[in-house]
């Protein structure tokens, strides 16, 4: 449900955008929703010297990711929980190849257009410059910003969500692609050192729950500080703990078996088709919420993809081992909080197998079994057949 909640006060450093009318999709989910102006693109200072024209205002964020920045105040909430303005594309303030800041003189020193040159140098603005490139980075978008593959591709994601959930599996919704105007991508492209990015720039305007990782691409994660974890959001008691650590599991574990969840038939009888992960993983691109569910965020690295019915099992368990470190290491970072801080005791598997128990509770395709010596997850999928479920070891007694 749509409605605006108090959320936790968010930490980090500030960043102010200046904004600009753009050519814009929305996400199909959210035509008729009014969360504000949101659909223009956020430029830093100097690229605002390579646009033409004037702002329409300008707006202070946070720093999020390398490239990304999320408004401290929350606009929306969806099942009771906060969500915040997050912007994808706003500009790095480090150089790609070196440790080097990235501002105004070494992009000008990049730039092969002399009148983009002339224009930076001149750039006046508030706080630390941040940069815009032409550089061809990741395949898909150009370094410090992003592509329209990309973010088409996190829009095909995020429509099939509802608006959050994908069978369970939890995302960040993306609200709006937003088009730079030709001329400000041509300037952009000059700002190349190897190889120059082609594609269309484009920013995505998402929806987050926090700003706070699991453990790389924020100064906020789970896996730096889960005292500052628990402090930020508000876990002050035992029973607020443990079912911080129920929210975490059930939305950490839907991430992992997404491709059953989202299994669907093909045209041959033996070729189905499922959401797979690529180049995206549970440590970086999944942000905490205050309640301790994860909630995918960058979703240009998930694809639907062929699956042949012989592979099947192979690639529903290997989705399960791509993350199946970082999971444990998360609940073990919180859990280990969650003893030191209220003092409960008690055999780690017994406590890791109760939690289980109580997140898969309500999820139509997991289930708990006792096994040889231990318990095992049982994975259903979405197409009922049941020789496709797999059995998973979750505990060895």
């Amino acid at each position: 449900m749509l409605g605006l909640e108090e959320g936790p006060a968010l930490a980090g450093t500030r960043v102010t955008l200046s904004s600009y009318a753009a050519r814009h999709v929305t996400n199909r989910r959210f035509e008729g929703v009014d969360l504000g102006s949101i659909a223009q693109i956020f430029l830093p200072s100097p690229v605002t010297e390579l646009m033409d024209g004037e702002p329409t205002g300008t707006r202070s964020f946070l720093e999020d990711d390398n490239r990304g920045a999320i408004d401290p105040r929350p606009i929306a909430s969806y099942d009771g929980l906060p969500f915040y303005l997050s912007i994808k594309g706003i500009g790095s303030t480090v150089e790609p190849f070196t440790l080097h800041a990235l501002d105004r003189f070494s992009g000008a020193e990049a730039a092969t257009d002399p009148a983009v040159r002339d224009r930076l140098m001149r750039a006046r603005g508030p706080g630390p410059d941040r940069l815009i490139t032409g550089e061809l980075w990741l395949r898909g978008s150009p370094y410090g910003g992003q592509g329209l593959t990309f973010a088409e591709n996190a829009l095909k994601v995020s429509e099939r969500a509802d608006p959050t959930s994908i069978a369970g599996f939890r995302i960040a919704p993306l609200v709006h692609i937003c088009f730079f105007p030709p001329a400000l991508e041509d300037r952009l492209r000059s700002l190349h050192w190897y190889r120059r990015f082609r594609g269309r720039y484009v920013q995505e305007v998402r929806l987050v729950p926090s700003n706070v990782r699991v453990y790389f691409h924020s100064k906020q994660t789970l896996g730096g500080s889960a005292s500052y974890v628990f402090d930020r959001f508000g876990v002050r008691t035992h029973e607020q703990a443990v079912a911080f650590e129920v929210h975490f599991v059930r939305s950490a574990l839907a991430m992992m078996t997404l491709i059953p969840r989202t299994l669907r038939r093909g045209s041959d009888p033996d070729r189905f088709r499922a959401l797979e992960f690529h180049d995206v993983w549970l440590d970086k691109d999944a942000v905490i919420a205050p309640d301790g569910t994860a909630f995918f965020v960058d979703l240009e690295g998930i694809e639907e993809v062929p699956i042949d019915r012989i592979d099947l099992r192979t690639r529903m368990e290997d989705q399960i081992f791509r993350s199946l470190y970082e999971f444990m290491f998360a609940f073990e970072q919180i859990d280990e909080e969650r003893r030191g801080r209220f003092g409960a005791a008690g055999p780690r598997k017994a406590h890791f197998e109760l939690i289980v128990r109580e997140a898969i509770r309500p999820d139509p395709f997991l289930r708990l079994r006792e096994a040889a010596g231990g318990a095992e997850l049982v994975i259903r999928n979405a197409c009922d057949e049941e020789p496709l479920n797999i059995e998973f070891p979750l505990v060895d007694r």
